[in-house]
């Protein structure tokens, strides 16, 4: 066994462990992975590659220099075909300024005096034929097919624009690459797929700048590459796809054994909110915390354990009924009336509609299925006028805008004003640190409270707030926020080219209330199973960094 393959197998709990989670959205519960154990395998295996240090030398084979010679002399007579531009001569590689050991017959060169990075052709998309002759390529991979290729040979596709880096190896007598991306037909003394492992370790992709990141390939014609003999070449193409297919195995590996892990949590979650009580969700509760430390490992378990918290919240089922709870009809009539009083007091329309509740699951005694247009105004927000600016500058009236909304609260780091004329014109149109708001469109569904210090501020036309009396704002917020309230905004989404969550539709959506009484208990576990959740998730947040940085150092110490 080689001393790379004594690297895979020796540490085989770090690739297999070290992976970070992340988010696909900011606010689901779905994530995508970065196998980060694999990827840096991958990354080592080909760094590796290019040092001389994943197959032995042998002394037979034609030294690298002789190589580079037959380069020169290929490159030379493009040039008087008219194939290629020439191209200023490059300093050599300083022999005293290499920062590794460079095996025995193989030479360092500058990549511009090995290769050519064409400038690709312009091909609009309504100009592509798409009839699957050759393949088109973009600044990131195959965009399309065309009948004709401007390119007659196997290359590697660089982008150049967007995708500033990017590398893809056609493999095709023929392609087209497009004018966002450069492309190189490495001369025929080099190996292909050689070059192609060779060009994935310069980190092409940090060199694009720009907002639109762009290459520049005179940046790149300076960087240092290192030659083996042609016949290395070919033993470490070799040696490189027996070690990806490991490394594909031991990814899928891991996949599954995820896979069939969320798969697991999610049953037995999923068991805790088909329980038809408390009692029955206890036990249910009892088989998961004996296994607590095996199930929830993972961001994306924390995040599905946090999801069924608040449903069986809102179902009442994280906590018993108290039969001496006040009885919620006489809570609602206190809510009602409190919708009336603020009517008179704010002039507010009486709704012309009429609600019909629909029952989402069995509530259990003393809770109440209503609208909630039944027990609260849902108003609209104000946009500003056409053409006017938000200001930066702070003034006495903050303007909140659906980006802000997050996280149940609202972002202070970028908020922006509005000046007092603009003000008058719209001051109806502001929202209370007691009320509740709805994004309405753009992104529709994001519910939270104002903070105190944004008591009185502007609400765009993009969001919604909610008045109600005799209700805990917390609770309510929790309701909302659940995944039976939430599939009521999304099938309420109008379908029009732009998406819009209407009042009527928010009055008309149906909620299970308990007494004031168990919203106050239920608001307080909730708070403390998230809490515990959150340190949770927290705590697997500093293993996960611990194990990158332990992957991390063995990648360095193995080059």
């Amino acid at each position: 066994m080689s001393a790379v393959e004594n690297i895979i197998t020796d540490n085989l709990p770090i690739w297999s462990s070290s992976f970070q989670s992340k988010s696909s959205s900011g606010r689901g519960t779905s994530s995508k992975r970065t196998l980060y154990g694999v990827k840096k395998l991958r990354e080592l295996i080909l760094d590796l590659a290019v040092r001389g240090l994943l197959v032995p030398q042998d002394p037979k084979d034609e030294s690298a220099s002789v190589l580079l010679g037959k380069i020169a002399a290929e490159k030379e007579q493009l040039i008087k075909e008219g194939k290629i531009k020439k191209q200023k001569e490059l300093q050599s590689v300083s022999i005293d300024k290499i920062t590794f050991p460079v095996p025995l017959n193989w030479e360092p060169e500058r990549f511009g005096n090995v290769y050519t990075m064409e400038y690709g052709n312009g091909l609009k998309q309504s100009a592509r034929s798409n009839t699957g002759e050759f393949p088109v390529y973009g600044s990131n991979g195959i965009v399309g097919t065309h009948k004709d290729a401007c390119i007659s040979e196997p290359c590697i596709v660089i982008g150049r624009k967007g995708s500033a880096g990017a590398l893809n190896l056609c493999r095709n007598r023929g392609c087209w690459v497009t004018d966002v991306a450069y492309s190189i037909v490495p001369p025929v003394s080099l190996n292909l797929d050689f070059v192609f492992i060779q060009l994935q370790t310069l980190g092409l992709d940090k060199l694009g700048k720009g907002i639109k990141p762009g290459l520049n390939r005179n940046e790149a014609y300076s960087l240092e590459l290192y030659f083996p003999p042609l016949a290395e070449q070919h033993r470490i193409v070799a040696k490189v796809d027996e070690l990806m297919a490991l490394c594909d195995t031991l990814e899928q590996q891991q996949e599954d054994s995820i896979q069939a892990h969320e798969t697991l949590v999610e049953a037995l979650l999923e068991a805790l909110t088909d329980a038809i009580d408390a009692d029955a969700s206890q036990t249910a509760w009892q088989r998961i915390s004996e296994h607590f430390d095996v199930l929830f490992t993972t961001e994306h378990s924390i995040d599905k354990l946090k999801e069924t918290i608040l449903q069986l919240a809102v179902m009442g089922k994280l906590i018993p009924q108290d039969p001496k709870d006040e009885k919620i009809s006489a809570q609602i009539d206190k809510a009602v009336q409190y919708k009336s009083e603020i009517a008179e007091l704010k002039k507010i329309r009486a709704d012309k509609e009429k609600y019909l509740a629909c029952a989402r699951f069995v509530e259990p005694t003393n809770w109440c299925w209503l609208c909630l247009g039944d027990f609260m105004h849902v108003l609209g927000g104000k946009r500003v006028p056409a053409g006017y600016k938000l200001l930066n500058d702070k003034t006495d009236h903050v303007y909140l805008r659906v980006t802000d909304m997050k996280n149940h609260s609202i972002t202070q780091d970028d908020l922006k004003y509005i000046e007092p004329k603009i003000y008058e014109s719209i001051k109806r149109y502001v929202i209370s640190a007691d009320d509740i708001y709805i994004t309405i469109a753009g992104t529709i569904g994001y519910v939270g409270a104002v903070p105190d210090n944004l008591d009185g501020a502007n609400l765009t036309e993009n969001a919604a707030k909610l008045v109600f009396g005799e209700m805990d704002k917390n609770f309510l917020i929790y309701v909302l926020s659940s995944i039976y309230v939430q599939r009521q905004f999304q099938h309420a989404v109008n379908q029009m080219a732009q998406p819009k969550l209407s009042l009527v539709s928010i009055k008309g959506t149906s909620v299970a209330l308990p007494p004031l009484a168990e919203q106050h208990r239920i608001v307080a576990k909730v708070d403390e199973l998230m809490a515990i959740s959150d340190k949770l998730k927290d705590s697997l947040q500093q293993a996960q960094q611990t194990q990158i940085h332990l992957t991390d150092a063995v990648v360095e110490n193995a080059l």
